[in-house]
């Protein structure tokens, strides 16, 4: 008999340890806020447009916005490289840009930066759609060893290369809600 949606949830928690608890992932948000203010919040600043790249930057982006104390506009993407391969593929925009990028600052939030190559497309394509400066903020880096393509300006926290879930990162769509970071011990 197969096992239910819900025991395999639950078997996926159980076999993960916390790296980071939820005291340590708001004081990460706090932090950033307080550094994309120091370089954002200038009065005579243009307002920078915030877009957030769903779904994994829902749960990062709806907790740091209102710690930013400066105008900006808001829109999100859906970028998607994996469809149904567990392997990365070709990349597919689900959802593009609403507002108008060009000769803007464009400040896109996202969970993780892994192997880099989906914020590595992401800002290539709004730099080729005119955006004056891309700037990224990954609420986690993978430590991968490798090289990697794109390097985030602004990062929260390190975590290790292995599978981790929480704070909007998910396995098989589990436990984007968990409010600490964890690692898997085994897939």
């Amino acid at each position: 008999m197969p096992e239910s949606i819900n025991e395999k949830a639950r078997e996926i928690l159980k076999n993960s340890e916390q790296i980071y608890s939820p005291e340590q992932v708001q004081k990460t948000i706090v932090e950033l806020a307080s550094e994309l203010n120091r370089d954002f919040g200038s009065p005579d600043q243009t307002p920078p447009l915030v877009m957030s790249v769903m779904g994994g930057a829902a749960i990062f982006t709806g907790q740091l916005l209102p710690h930013l104390t400066f105008p900006l506009e808001f829109d999100f993407i859906h970028v998607s490289r994996y469809g149904n391969d567990e392997h990365g593929g070709e990349f597919i925009w689900k959802v593009i840009p609403r507002q108008n990028v060009i000769n803007r600052i464009v400040i896109i939030l996202d969970d993780i930066l892994d192997e880099g190559q989906t914020l590595l497309h992401v800002r290539e394509k709004l730099l080729d759609m005119g955006a004056a400066r891309v700037v990224l903020v990954a609420f986690a880096e993978k430590n991968t060893g490798a090289t990697k393509p794109v390097k985030a300006d602004y990062i929260g926290l390190t975590v290790p290369g292995q599978f981790v879930i929480g704070f909007g990162m998910d396995i098989e769509g589990f436990w984007r809600n968990l409010p600490d970071i964890r690692v898997l011990k085994k897939i």
